[in-house]
């Protein structure tokens, strides 16, 4: 290892590994519950294979039926509106679809944690909707949810823990040790700014479209930078990973 990538100073902070043990034992708990959590995300599924289908990728999704829930509430609610500009009507059928989704999975018996977060967001929104009268506040509760997981990653950056590199830190085995490789650091941090900028592009398209009153628009929009988005954020942050922390060789 050159002296570059050695861990005997921190190239985040540029001082000495070991000055702030206290800061490192606390954003080392922080990263164990993010990456438990992110172990049941798209990246947690992927992080550590060594190729990455299709299958793979829709897996990482969650699935066909997951990708269902997430999207077809959201077209359900675009197409009706559009077609018959009955708030009450295009709400109704996109929470209804959401219930539907809901219950097969408890039906099903199957993970349902997915299709209730989908139900309650979907629900949240609508009822917000109705209260104003406003087509266009379906989507008030999204932005809101994106400038908080922008605003965490902007602290997470500036306080030099880079927060993607914290779940995949422990996601693939290193805890916070990346922090110490000149290397790992900047490719996780490279990767936190990517994630940011999915987060800040989406409110940055979506919300003047959301004061312009074009509900069309912001619906497309929010389909286009939902799911696709984030499944080419999947697969950069994969072969990112893949880089930085290369197959180990079989043994011979």
């Amino acid at each position: 290892m050159s002296r570059d990538d050695s861990a005997d100073l921190d190239p985040a902070a540029g001082t000495e590994a070991g000055d702030e043990p206290e800061a490192d034992a606390a954003a080392g708990e922080f990263g164990r519950q993010m990456a438990a959590a992110a172990e049941k995300s798209g990246l947690g599924r992927i992080a550590r294979d060594e190729t990455l289908t299709p299958s793979d990728l829709i897996g990482a999704l969650g699935g066909i039926r997951g990708l269902a829930e997430a999207i077809l509430p959201g077209l359900v609610f675009l197409v009706g509106f559009t077609f018959t500009r009955e708030l009450v009507w295009a709400l109704g059928a996109s929470v209804g679809l959401a219930v539907l989704f809901t219950v097969a999975r408890l039906v099903a018996r199957s993970q349902p944690t997915q299709a209730i977060a989908g139900l309650i967001g979907v629900g949240a929104s609508a009822a917000l909707s109705l209260w104003t009268g406003r087509a266009e506040d379906n989507y008030v509760i999204g932005f809101y949810t994106n400038a908080v997981y922008a605003v965490a990653i902007v602290v997470s950056l500036l306080v030099r823990w880079p927060l993607v590199g914290l779940i995949v830190g422990f996601l693939m085995g290193d805890g916070t040790a990346w922090r110490g490789e000149r290397r790992k650091y900047r490719a996780m941090q490279l990767l936190t700014f990517v994630w940011l900028g999915m987060f800040v592009a989406r409110l940055a398209v979506q919300v003047p479209f959301y004061f312009a009153g074009n509900v069309e628009a912001l619906g497309a929009t929010r389909l286009l930078m939902g799911v696709p988005l984030y499944a080419l954020l999947l697969v950069f942050s994969w072969l990112v990973v893949r880089v930085v922390y290369p197959a180990k060789p079989a043994a011979e």
